[in-house]
């Protein structure tokens, strides 16, 4: 396969998953790792993709946020996954915070049998949380028009208000120096705040987020459980010296 067909094919898979593994290039391409690597490289220097560990992503900037549709059809088997696994740690009565992650949604078909209470600031969230007959609160605030999520400084203190037995994340970035971190500052503020509000913590970080880093910081490494999907032995090692990590597969 020639240079132009392969550059075609890592761009049309991207466009199709959100993120392209380097293992299943060399795979559908039958070229070398080394080949592929240098195909990312210089696809990334064209600003067409994003290198990440074990392959590539779309090329948003640190400080600029995919909206809700993009997120949503990116990794969506991963975040199914991990979104059954963070279901599985809810129990009868307890009180959660679901904020807008894409993967927080793809929870809610694995608790519509719960008896638990919800707080979110997620507007995507929302019917399927009611026609779930899950009880629900919803933070007023200032509407994101691109991710539909409820920020601002209203949504804040109405969310002081409540009280977590475990608090559910999306995040953009998640990297084991700089910790967890988002496009949107006053996002990061109200991911804080839930975190300080709730008993424990769990992000959910398709394998996507692991080492990236974005613009405003939520959070230490150490203030959250992680679940995710894939990720080499050796990066799990180097996370499980900070904090809890599940991994999970299909």
């Amino acid at each position: 396969m020639i240079t132009a067909e392969r550059h075609h094919m890592i761009l049309d898979l991207l466009t199709l998953k959100g993120v392209v593994e380097l293992q299943n290039l060399v795979q559908r391409t039958k070229t070398s790792e080394s080949t592929i690597r240098r195909d990312l490289a210089l696809l990334e220097e064209r600003g067409l993709l994003k290198r990440i560990h074990g392959g590539a992503t779309h090329p948003y900037s640190k400080i600029e946020e995919p909206t809700m549709q993009d997120k949503s059809s990116s990794n969506l088997h991963d975040k199914q996954i991990i979104a059954r696994a963070a279901a599985s740690m809810i129990r009868d009565g307890d009180c959660v915070y679901f904020d807008a992650g894409s993967t927080v949604s793809e929870m809610i078909p694995f608790v519509v049998n719960k008896k638990i209470v919800v707080v979110t600031n997620g507007l995507m969230h929302v019917d399927a949380l009611t026609s779930a007959d899950i009880t629900t609160y919803f933070l007023g605030g200032r509407i994101k028009m691109n991710t539909k999520a409820i920020v601002g400084s209203v949504a804040q203190e109405n969310l002081k208000q409540y009280r977590f037995d475990k608090c559910f994340l999306g995040m953009n970035g998640v990297d084991i120096k700089y910790g967890f971190t988002t496009p949107d500052p006053e996002e990061a503020a109200l991911k804080k705040t839930a975190m300080e509000l709730s008993e424990e913590t769990i992000v959910l970080a398709d394998k996507s987020k692991i080492s990236e880093i974005y613009f405003a910081k939520v959070a230490e490494i150490e203030k959250a459980s992680i679940i995710t999907t894939n990720i080499d032995n050796e990066t799990v090692e180097k996370y499980l010296e900070k904090t809890n990590l599940k991994v999970v597969t299909p």
